[in-house]
């Protein structure tokens, strides 16, 4: 048996990884992560083998996306969301996934990591390192202006954070 991660795969903190979204030959590999929830950015959701495979498994899959979005952003709406779901331990392990695991991902991932306390700089390095030569000024300028105090942290999860 072969144990492939999705692209853009990375650890985020315990019980938090992020990656493209898998894809078939990712599921051995899934399996190991004993997964509780799925976030999924992607306007259209998971794809059809991804969506059976998570029933299978008995894996909650939040599709979160803005209703009349079809765009490469995500909203603020979004983001409180998925920070809520991720920063909430009772959904633990969670994988946060979007088409490559770039844009969407590492905009809510860095959202994370200013509720962290990460310095923009930091922030900023990380969402580069997976959005490679695709990286956003668009998504990076929302990093930075995003509003920590539209999510309430408590000591409970993600290293200092919980969400309500």
């Amino acid at each position: 048996m072969s144990y492939i991660p999705p692209v853009n795969f990375g650890y985020v903190e315990d019980n938090v990884f992020r990656s493209g979204e898998p894809k078939e030959k990712n599921f051995s590999f899934i399996e190991t992560l004993k997964l509780k929830t799925v976030i999924v950015l992607s306007p259209e959701g998971p794809n059809p083998a991804l969506r059976k495979f998570l029933e299978e498994h008995v894996i909650e899959c939040q599709h979160l996306t803005a209703e009349s979005s079809q765009s490469e952003m995500v909203t603020e709406g979004v983001i409180v969301q998925a920070l809520r779901v991720i920063l909430d331990p009772t959904h633990y392990p969670v994988l946060v996934c979007c088409g490559v695991g770039r844009h969407r991902t590492g905009t809510l991932i860095g959202c994370l990591r200013k509720l962290q306390n990460w310095n923009l700089t930091s922030i900023l390095a990380e969402y580069r390192r997976f959005a490679g030569n695709k990286q956003r000024l668009e998504n990076e300028q929302f990093i930075e202006l995003f509003d920590t105090e539209l999510v309430s942290m408590s000591p409970t999860s993600a290293h200092g954070g919980g969400g309500t």
